[in-house]
């Protein structure tokens, strides 16, 4: 991935928010609230490259139904007797999206007297899209075949069709869930908050005074050797994995590849970081 301007401008902005942090660090020993900016600047960091990844997945679905249309237009056109490589020429000047560039890149090598087979697979390798690359080897093994094209564009705009349909179905199908994997998530979030602040308190409290009593008795007691710090940084790993692989697997259930899930994953990871790291530096 190339980096942007905005890609530096975030990573200039999250290393000042690590310096910050730094100077609260040492000159106040505390260590709450620079790992509050840590995870600042991890956010301003990350986000360029996440946002780019979530415009990627966008292009991605437009490109899928924008090339739907175009496959449709296709055999309607093939279809009144007009031949492929003419009808992909005259479909160059309506817009596709996206997808028009490709379209357009196309009809200039159809144009240039590029065999309509090589300028495909070009196109398919210029798009990148699995959808697409299936849809254009069918139309170049039926336009090198000779059989009845306008019949096997037909079947490939309705392929993809059922393929965008289905897409939909499940989106729409598992959209209640990720709600509520949101909403498990943050209360997953409370309910260590109030482990860390309520009952971790009152167990080492319990503990303490447990063991002064076990010496009183004269029973030799060996310490635990585990404080609340650091059983409070374990329930923080623990918020961080919890955050990090639920993500990943709302993508995958949504849709359908992790990639997608790059989005979430950022979202509750940095959620559980900053609403845990926020809390204690206000509240210790």
């Amino acid at each position: 991935m190339e980096l942007k301007k905005v890609h530096w401008i975030g990573i200039g902005f999250g290393l000042l928010l690590v310096l910050l942090g730094a100077v609260f660090f040492f000159t106040q020993q505390e260590k709450n609230i620079f790992l509050f900016f840590l995870g600042l600047a991890v956010t301003a960091i990350a986000m360029p490259f996440v946002a780019e990844i979530v415009l990627q997945n966008k292009r991605e679905q437009e490109i899928n139904q924008m090339f739907l249309e175009f496959s449709r237009n296709l055999a309607e056109s093939v279809a009144t007797g007009t031949p492929i490589s003419k009808s992909i020429v005259n479909m160059s000047k309506k817009n596709y999206g996206s997808l028009s560039q490709y379209i357009v890149k196309l009809a200039n090598q159809i144009s240039l007297g590029i065999p309509l087979s090589k300028a495909l697979q070009t196109f398919a390798q210029d798009v990148r899209n699995p959808v697409i690359s299936r849809a254009v080897a069918l139309i170049s093994e039926a336009e090198r075949a000779g059989g009845e094209i306008d019949s096997i564009l037909d079947s490939v705009a309705k392929s993809i069709s059922e393929i965008e349909k289905l897409k939909s179905e499940r989106r729409a199908a598992i959209s209640s869930l990720i709600v509520q994997g949101y909403i498990i998530f943050f209360i997953f979030i409370g309910i260590m908050l109030v482990m860390e602040f309520k009952i971790l308190p009152l167990a080492i409290q319990v503990n303490s005074i447990t063991g002064i009593s076990q010496g009183t008795l004269g029973v030799n007691s060996a310490p635990s050797g585990i404080s609340q710090e650091s059983l409070a940084d374990l329930f923080l790993y623990l918020l961080l994995a919890q955050g990090f692989f639920t993500g990943f697997a709302i993508g995958k259930l949504a849709e359908g590849s992790l990639r997608s899930g790059i989005k979430h994953s950022f979202v509750l990871t940095i959620s559980a970081v900053l609403i845990s790291t926020g809390v204690r530096a206000l509240f210790t």
